[in-house]
């Protein structure tokens, strides 16, 4: 394919990906999003294949066949539950691609001289830098999200003076990388470097509370367009560096909207997450609390005229978004009007929870922002909690030495009953106890989340 028709094909390319980013902006478009980044990235990957920078068909198949099983493997084989860990994972390997396509880069000199050459010296060091980065950050994101590793907080003593000793090194080093490389070497600074990074980024992500973590997700969802842009420019590939700079600001968009979300600055996230130390000690949650089973809470339910459920993290787990859509169709039918409010950071990823239920086939027109329902409580019979805590805790609002002191959160407890659904009295995770759940409103329905709501759907059907 001649280079005009690779460049062509580009220029489409990203036109698609840029069509796929507006699509999923919105519920009713997401799909056809979905559509074009699939055949954007189709038309990406072929152009190049088919580009006369391939020297070797046989290694670029073989490549494409062991990603291609490897790919088709993990969409079969992996639940909506797991999607934030497979998100994280996925951001590793844009990293580790940073990073080895940026070694391969500077072990292969070419014939660059004089500015170019230190230019493009400077491209394979930031490149490798912020690839190592979110390559190590993710891979313990991954391990957070998946729970093998504790969603508590690392607080080292020292850890901004550890951050910046860190940060300086990286710029030292990088000094010293080019004065060495403009004598044919660099490696040693370069290597030091990498492993810099590699721990920046693990002591960075360690550092971050669990209730963080969709701002993490999106953090380093960034970081992988960054590094992707970056590798662009190592290789001198115009899709790379458009599409690493739409995937870098939308993902810089996105956590700032987390972060506004969680009444948070996002430099007090990377310096850690909820959790640390406050002003005092939070109040202790006194109270008892009011258990109910299925039976009373399908009379509640048929009882009400407006009913508000609110999905979260347990419902995932449950995997009980589908009984929740069953009961949410005989109820509707029954003349109620039920919607569904969720928070920004519900779950464990931005838009976890939409997904859930737009792949339970729940109507786009019943669901609702925390933004837009929080105003309208006192017109809601029943709310129904589904496996979330932190989203729905007063104590952000009322007690100043809470760890989530100042987090938007939905106000269910101002309707008429809120009935909360938990395996267990444990806190969420942020680690924050609850006085919702000894509110004199409030019935707690405990057990699994699918078990529970297909008594409660039997009840009604009853």
């Amino acid at each position: 394919m001649s280079h005009s028709l690779v460049t062509m094909s580009y220029i489409v390319a990203t036109i698609l990906f840029i069509l796929s980013l507006s699509g999923l902006s919105n519920q009713e478009t997401a799909r056809k999003g979905n559509y074009y980044g699939m055949l954007g990235m189709a038309i990406a990957i072929g152009a190049t294949a088919l580009s006369a920078s391939v020297s070797s068909y046989v290694i670029l198949m073989i490549a494409l066949l062991i990603g291609g099983f490897i790919g088709t493997k993990l969409a079969l084989k992996v639940e909506m539950t797991q999607m934030p860990e497979l998100v994280a994972i996925m951001h590793s390997l844009v990293g580790m691609a940073a990073v080895l396509v940026g070694y391969a880069n500077f072990m292969d000199e070419g014939s660059l001289s004089g500015v170019e050459k230190t230019i493009h010296e400077v491209e394979i060091y930031i490149g490798i830098l912020i690839g190592a980065v979110t390559f190590a950050g993710s891979v313990i994101a991954f391990g957070k999200l998946s729970e093998r590793i504790s969603g508590k907080p690392l607080l080292l003593p020292n850890r901004h003076f550890l951050n910046l000793g860190l940060l300086i090194s990286a710029i030292l080093l990088g000094s010293w990388f080019l004065s060495s490389a403009e004598m044919g070497g660099g490696t040693l600074p370069l290597l030091l470097m990498t492993i810099v990074a590699l721990a920046f980024g693990v002591h960075m992500v360690m550092a971050i509370g669990g209730a963080d973590m969709p701002v993490v997700v999106s953090m380093l969802n960034s970081y992988s367009g960054w590094a992707a842009a970056a590798t662009g420019f190592m290789l001198s590939n115009d899709l790379l560096i458009v599409t690493g700079a739409l995937v870098g600001s939308s993902g810089a968009i996105l956590s700032y909207i987390m972060c506004r979300a969680m009444n948070r600055h996002f430099l007090s996230v990377i310096a850690g997450g909820f959790g640390t130390a406050s002003g005092g000690e939070a109040a202790e949650i006194v109270g008892e609390v009011q258990p109910i089973g299925a039976e009373e809470t399908a009379q509640l339910l048929l009882t009400a005229k407006s009913i508000m459920i609110i999905p979260g993290y347990g419902m995932a787990v449950a995997q009980a978004q589908h009984t929740v859509y069953e009961m949410t169709k005989l109820l509707r039918g029954k003349g109620k009007k039920v919607g569904f409010a969720i928070h920004p950071v519900a779950g464990r990823m931005p838009g976890h929870m939409n997904v859930l239920l737009a792949e339970a086939k729940v109507p786009y027109d019943i669901v609702y922002e925390m933004d837009e329902i929080n105003d309208d409580w006192s017109n809601v019979d029943v709310s129904i909690v589904i496996g979330a805590n932190d989203i729905v805790n007063p104590s952000a609002l009322t007690d100043p030495n809470s760890p989530i002191a100042g987090m938007p959160v939905i106000e269910c407890w101002k309707g008429e009953t809120t009935i909360v659904m938990k395996r267990s009295m444990a806190s969420g995770y942020a680690g924050v106890g609850n006085p919702l759940f000894v509110q004199e409103n409030t019935r707690m329905l405990f057990g699994d989340a699918n078990a529970m709501l297909q008594a409660v759907l039997k009840a009604l059907n009853a």
